[in-house]
């Protein structure tokens, strides 16, 4: 198992990085665009559709995503679309872990399945906009959620349940724990600050996510990174729920060793427009 995760994350990493630092914009686009499109055809799959159907629902999202680039929404300041992913993310991130497992079936299927393809291209749209915007300032977004979910990890595992009686979310992921969002938060926190002075000493020509915030001010700084964090959170645990309820361990087997798509950027669905959103108004 070890071989097979380190073997497809140089795969992956051998894609993504050439993509991501190309001096255009287009083949970083391209190579998350066909991931959307993979993450579409597994939201198929876990909501009980067959291999077919998933199919077409997968080109529907790469034909929902390349219909946006073509029309120029890439270019294009979109703080209506930011707003209205994001309130719909946090309402319905809300609602969603509320009603747990037990809930999500009672969901009519049609509004899931068009719910879903609505959330990927929307990330999609948001990850080619902040790469456009640059790379430092997209780099800002991904290891946000990297960070956050990596000394949550740690956290949870040196202090988890030692200063609370009950874990996260026992029914969705029971191996999550307070302690372990605070560690995240926490570094995330950390992660800011030090991005914040790096833009800085370096006068970065493109602004850092969290520099956008702190020239607002440091306490929108400090709002917003938290919130960020928080939400990454409610995109791991809503993806937890939606498999748990589907009885599958992983979205799918796409990627050996890490499950499929969506266990790679469940975290990300979320972030992302919220990202874009906060950019806009500070």
């Amino acid at each position: 198992m070890l071989k097979q995760r380190v073997i497809t994350a140089l795969v992956l990493l051998a894609i993504l990085l050439p993509a991501l630092f190309y001096p255009s914009f287009v083949p970083f686009a391209v190579v998350t665009l066909v991931m959307m499109a993979a993450g579409a055809w597994e939201w198929g799959r876990l909501n009980g559709l067959g291999h077919g159907a998933s199919l077409v629902l997968g080109a529907l999202c790469l034909a929902l995503c390349s219909l946006s680039w073509a029309a120029g929404w890439l270019q294009l300041a979109l703080p209506w679309l930011w707003t209205l992913g994001g309130a719909a993310w946090v309402l319905g991130g809300a609602w969603l872990l509320r009603v747990g497992v037990d809930g999500w079936p009672r969901v009519p299927r049609a509004l899931r399945i068009v719910g879903g393809v609505l959330a990927l291209w929307l990330a999609w749209l948001a990850v080619a906009q902040a790469r456009v915007a640059g790379i430092n300032f997209l780099l800002s977004v991904l290891t946000l959620v990297w960070a956050a979910d990596i000394f949550a990890y740690f956290a949870g595992r040196a202090f988890g349940l030692r200063f609370t009686k009950g874990k996260l979310a026992p029914s969705i992921s029971p191996g999550k724990s307070w302690e372990g969002v605070w560690g995240g938060m926490a570094g995330v926190l950390a992660l800011a600050l030090a991005w914040v002075w790096a833009d800085a000493h370096w006068q970065t020509a493109v602004p850092s996510l969290y520099t956008h915030l702190a020239r607002r001010g440091w306490w929108l700084l400090l709002i917003g990174a938290l919130f960020m964090a928080a939400m990454s959170v409610v995109g791991d645990l809503v993806e937890s729920l939606i498999k748990r309820s589907a009885g599958v361990k992983d979205s799918s087997g796409l990627l050996p060793g890490h499950g499929g798509v969506l266990d790679r950027i469940d975290a990300l669905l979320p972030t992302l427009p919220l990202a874009m959103m906060l950019s806009h108004y500070s």
